[in-house]
């Protein structure tokens, strides 16, 4: 198989407008155990690895592939409409894992995972695991607890209190993220002003920077960069923004002040274990994400060392603390943010 497939759309996902989410039960049978030779791993995904989002569980796949944990090969810009046929090729090789994104064709991959219960399947989704299909595992980006932190730092670099926000589709991860950064933001400056726009893509740079310089010229002087394009605007103009899921300082060491990071590793080191010793069932990896287990993090303030507030940094290092203690727990309010 080749690692380029598809037609080559640049829509990570297609928005989800009907569908309940399947019973969240965890299956009880475990899966078959795996000797230790590395696992063959395949990653399937509608956009370029160099995306944000799919970067991070690219990255993680070449870390185990360098630890020797697994043989990881890809296919990228894969059509929502040739996801099935590619997962059911990978399937058909006899690889152990296949690792992806199926938020635009949530039923059609199930059905083929049921065609493949010696397969395991570990996809990013909007739905929860099925206790009916043991060998489908599901994740997401769940960030909220360094996008609040990189909030506070937002409003502490805000000197007008008015901050754009460009996403790409208002679904629940990116909900989450942006609610998550507006609570922090707030924490700081409770009558802070956000500006929201969704561009209905989620690879369009053109289209979020547009948006983004709209958003300047309306009085925001900090932008939420949670599409790519939207830093590009924030350098030219001479505002601030802050990162998502990547740190993007090292492209932009005058403009981008904190990122949230995302670190799949976890995500998937928790599944090759789980294959190795023959746990491995329907569940949700969303939980590996979270701080206190290492998938998330604030980057590095790097070249804006010294120029953050301290009063900011007293309270993100205090709540980052009582993040991973559990004390402090992050809300995750997946409805649709508005402008205020």
């Amino acid at each position: 198989m080749s690692e380029a497939t598809g037609t080559g759309v640049l829509s990570r996902r297609s928005l989800l407008c009907s569908g309940a989410a399947i019973g969240a039960l965890v299956a009880a049978a475990p899966f078959r155990a795996v000797a230790a030779e590395p696992l063959k791993v395949a990653g399937i995904y509608t956009v370029p690895v160099e995306q944000q989002w799919v970067s991070r569980i690219h990255v993680a796949a070449v870390a185990a592939q360098d630890r020797g944990d697994i043989a990881y090969t890809y296919s990228e810009n894969t059509s929502n409409t040739d996801y099935p046929r590619v997962m059911r090729e990978y399937a058909e090789a006899g690889y152990d894992l296949i690792v992806g994104e199926i938020f635009g064709v949530e039923a059609e991959a199930r059905e083929v995972a049921a065609d493949y219960p010696d397969t395991a399947f570990l996809m990013g989704s909007s739905f929860k695991e099925d206790a009916g299909l043991p060998n489908l595992a599901v994740f997401d980006n769940y960030i909220q607890d360094a996008s609040y932190l990189s909030g506070i730092i937002a409003a502490s670099m805000s000197e007008a209190g008015n901050i754009g926000m460009v996403g790409g589709f208002p679904i629940p991860e990116v909900n989450r993220l942006m609610n998550a950064f507006m609570a922090g933001a707030r924490e700081i400056n409770p009558d802070i002003a956000f500006q929201i726009s969704f561009i209905g893509s989620w690879f369009d740079p053109p289209k979020a920077k547009e948006t983004a310089y709209a958003m300047i010229e309306n009085g925001a002087d900090v932008l939420y960069a949670e599409r790519f394009g939207v830093s590009d605007a924030a350098k030219e103009k001479g505002v601030l923004a802050i990162g998502n899921v990547i740190d993007t300082q090292a492209d932009y060491p005058d403009t981008v002040v904190a990122s949230a990071l995302w670190n799949f590793g976890p995500t998937l080191d928790a599944a090759i274990a789980a294959i190795r010793d023959g746990s491995f069932v329907a569940a949700d990896y969303g939980v590996h994400s979270f701080m206190a287990a290492g998938g998330a993090s604030l980057a590095p303030f790097g070249t804006f060392e010294g120029k953050i507030p301290q009063a900011a940094l007293d309270l993100v290092a205090a709540r980052a603390a009582a993040i991973k203690d559990g004390s402090f727990v992050v809300e995750i309010d997946d409805t649709e943010p508005k402008s205020s």
